[in-house]
């Protein structure tokens, strides 16, 4: 029997989960799509690869999960090259995979738990994703993920910090947080822990922990806690990825965001003065309902007051149900232009970036034989064959295309 096949789309929340499928799903001639609705774009994905999976395996089992699955698990049951449908609650419980139900998929704004994954189910990485948060209390007009996640929920501090160990004696040197709105962490569990607090006690509780590295913040939540340990802590990588998605203030209130374009300048320019060398990543969308130029122009002169080096951009995508899909459209095509324009502007950030790095020396995690892997600041950099898993230094001679050549030391 062929093994399973697990494709993962969209964030590493869907990575995290897809690892722990994978362990559920053993031994099975099946194919798992973990889906993506972040986007109209990432949903037509999801059914390219629903198609692509039907025919590269005509005998499989074809199952689709994940936010897509979750929003619309009729329209995903409809086509004829899938045998079920999973909620995204129910795809990382052993009931689910037992079940021949075709379409098991529950009411996820009910759910009021999630529960950290598999420690075996990494084995092949020497990079680890556990999920401490699921779901969002917050309504941004453009987004459709709440619905497919549900509200916030957190994962108890005792159940995280075992995973983690777990999985630091399996090996991993690495540990990535993840949620859908990180920050968020806390607030549901009993004496309200911040995100900061539990970071803290992984780090404190697992010494053998040696890299930790955290999924996309809201910058407007990062407190004095989170802060002081993004900036003062060695063990926590210098890299965050901010989800601010524009820089313009008409259009972050009209995004319904809780942040200003001053306040995002504010936190990158003291993360940067008490760390310099913290690389920081961000979302950015391009062609929100009445952008203007001027408008756009502030979001593409982000890239630079924020030093973005390395940057998600998405042309709007207008998600059907959600406040900002009935405002005053951009046309697509001025859509895809300015995405065009920011990803020019924030690929000549990232280069220059690059250049700086060249002479310095990088501590990096091997993540595979013979490619390479990333810095702590998130890099990617090649180098001669190491063992997978082992952190190397380097001394870093070049650059090839997107990433950095090292030697070494």
């Amino acid at each position: 029997m062929a093994d399973p096949d697990i494709i993962s789309l969209g964030c590493r929340l869907n990575i995290a989960e897809s690892e722990t499928i994978r362990a559920l799903v053993s031994g099975r001639d099946t194919v798992v799509v973990n889906s993506c609705a972040v986007t109209n774009e990432a949903v037509r994905e999801t059914r390219r690869a629903i198609r692509r999976a039907r025919r590269d395996r005509p005998g499989a089992e074809i199952v689709v999960t994940g936010c897509a699955a979750q929003i619309d698990p009729a329209g995903f049951a409809a086509m004829p090259e899938v045998d079920r449908v999973i909620g995204n609650a129910e795809k990382v419980t052993a009931a689910a995979w037992a079940s021949t139900e075709p379409v098991l998929v529950g009411d996820i704004m009910a759910v009021r738990t999630t529960a950290p994954h598999l420690a075996h189910a990494f084995a092949a990485h020497a990079r680890a994703f556990v999920e401490v948060q699921n779901g969002c209390d917050h309504r941004c007009t453009f987004c459709a993920i709440p619905f497919g996640r549900g509200n916030s929920r957190s994962v108890p501090a005792g159940g995280v910090i075992e995973r983690i160990a777990e999985l630091v004696d399996a090996g991993h040197r690495e540990i990535v947080l993840t949620g859908v709105d990180l920050t968020s962490y806390g607030p549901d569990l009993p004496g309200a822990p911040s995100l900061g607090l539990l970071v803290e006690r992984i780090l404190r509780q697992v010494p053998a922990l040696a890299r930790l590295r955290l999924s996309s913040l809201d910058s407007i939540e990062i407190d004095d806690r989170l802060f002081e340990l993004i900036t003062g802590e060695p063990r926590l990588m210098p890299h965050i990825h901010l989800s601010l998605q524009a820089g313009d203030d008409m259009v972050l209130k009209r995004m319904k965001r809780r942040h200003s374009r001053s306040q995002s300048v504010a936190i990158v320019a003291r993360l940067k003065a008490a760390r310099p060398d913290i690389a920081i990543g961000a979302d950015l969308i391009a062609g929100f309902p009445t952008e203007s130029e001027a408008m756009f122009a502030n979001t593409r002169a982000l890239i630079d007051d924020c030093d973005i080096v390395h940057a998600h951009i998405f042309p709007y995508s207008p998600r059907a149900g959600t406040p900002a899909a009935r405002m005053p459209q951009i046309e697509p095509e001025v859509r895809k232009a300015r995405a065009a324009m920011l990803r020019e502007a924030a690929a000549a950030r990232r280069a220059a970036w690059l250049r700086g790095l060249v002479g310095s020396e990088q501590a990096v995690l091997v993540e595979r034989p013979g490619t390479g892997g990333h810095a702590g600041n998130f890099a990617r950099v090649s180098f001669p064959e190491t063992p997978v898993g082992s952190i190397a230094r380097l001394a870093i001679t070049g650059i090839h295309d997107d990433y950095l050549i090292g030697d070494l030391l």
